[in-house]
């Protein structure tokens, strides 16, 4: 059997931030994007970060994508190590809901970027989406797929909007 290895690394800074995540996990299972998963985090396990960062490039990974709530330093800690694009994704939690995590997430200083999405669930499929659309840059088949992806959300619209007139016209 065959293993082809991840093009897309996803962390998070706790397994609980997994339910949220699970979403992009699946987006990118759809596209057929092998990827992995962990639990790392930038206070508790800052060398494992560190060294997951440092390793990625060289295990042909293009694109990382953090998850953390609270100060989110995750993807800032991964932004600071590597020249792969990384992706953040702030975590809702009991406190201000998730906004602290999305200013500490988006408001990275210059010359290090983080790509910062909305917070939670919503914000996990917009990054497994943008990860796919940098990706699809040299893959033809990804950006067919991607083109094939929005057609099909154009149409989904379509049906719901005849539904709805439908409804309206009394039938």
């Amino acid at each position: 059997m065959s293993h082809t290895p991840p093009l897309v690394g996803i962390l998070m800074g706790s397994d609980s931030d997994f339910e949220a995540m699970k979403g992009g996990v699946d987006t990118l299972k759809e596209f057929g994007v092998p990827h992995e998963v962990h639990v790392k985090s930038a206070h508790r396990s800052p060398e494992a970060v560190r060294q997951y960062v440092r390793e990625a490039p060289g295990r042909g990974l293009k694109v990382l994508i953090c998850a953390a709530g609270k100060a989110a330093h995750l993807a800032g800690v991964c932004a600071a190590g590597t020249t792969l694009p990384v992706l953040g994704v702030p975590m809702e939690g009991a406190m201000m809901g998730g906004m602290d995590a999305l200013l500490s997430t988006v408001q990275m200083p210059p010359g290090v970027p983080v790509a910062t999405f909305g917070v939670g669930a919503s914000g996990a499929k917009n990054a497994a989406i943008f990860a796919v659309e940098i990706l699809s840059l040299s893959d033809p088949g990804l950006a067919a797929a991607l083109a094939k992806h929005r057609t099909s959300m154009a149409e989904g619209v379509a049906r719901a909007d005849a539904g709805l007139q439908n409804k309206l016209a009394g039938g």
